[in-house]
């Protein structure tokens, strides 16, 4: 008996400290953001990020409702594989100023082409995070003249204290 408890505990330890096969890691990314872009209320004013370890997952980003933090922990918590969970997601604090802004630099990003193509997908990948006046762009863009065009644009905007870019240029 005292045997079988102890081979049972050494096999459980080992199954953890097993790193994550290559197969494993890649179903764990497809799950973690599925689950993330999936949620009801994510959307173009949010920011939700991921690094994994091992089977840890972190979440990063910012959103602008507190429920939306829980719920991405919620779901991910849900994935079979995934060990633990920790929730670095900022929720950004309420200003009427911000929610303004938010509004003004949708407009100038996504109401005249060529960018309004990208607000006919159901979560638009150029997430527009505004904080104090401060606005960060995050997501993914065709090219770089889209790029260099959302920055102009959100730049433009009265209001706006500084603009920060960080949209990434889709590979070929």
């Amino acid at each position: 008996m005292r045997t079988t408890i102890l081979l049972l505990f050494a096999a459980t330890m080992l199954a953890q400290a097993q790193p994550v096969s290559e197969r494993g890691r890649e179903r764990l990314i497809r799950e973690v953001r599925h689950e993330l872009v999936m949620l009801p209320y994510y959307g173009v004013f949010d920011n939700l990020s991921y690094k994994l370890d091992g089977y840890n997952v972190t979440l990063l980003g910012q959103v602008t409702r507190p429920t939306l933090k829980s719920d991405a922990e919620r779901v991910v918590k849900s994935i079979e594989g995934v060990e633990k969970v920790d929730n670095q997601i900022e929720v950004l604090p309420l200003s009427p100023n911000d929610d303004r802004l938010r509004l003004r630099v949708y407009r100038a990003i996504y109401g005249r082409a060529p960018l309004d193509r990208y607000a006919l997908q159901a979560v638009p990948p150029i997430h527009i995070i505004v904080k104090n006046g401060n606005v960060t762009l995050e997501g993914v863009v065709a090219n770089e003249g889209d790029k260099n065009m959302a920055n102009i644009r959100a730049n433009g905007v009265s209001g706006v204290f500084q603009v920060v870019n960080n949209l990434a240029v889709e590979k070929k």
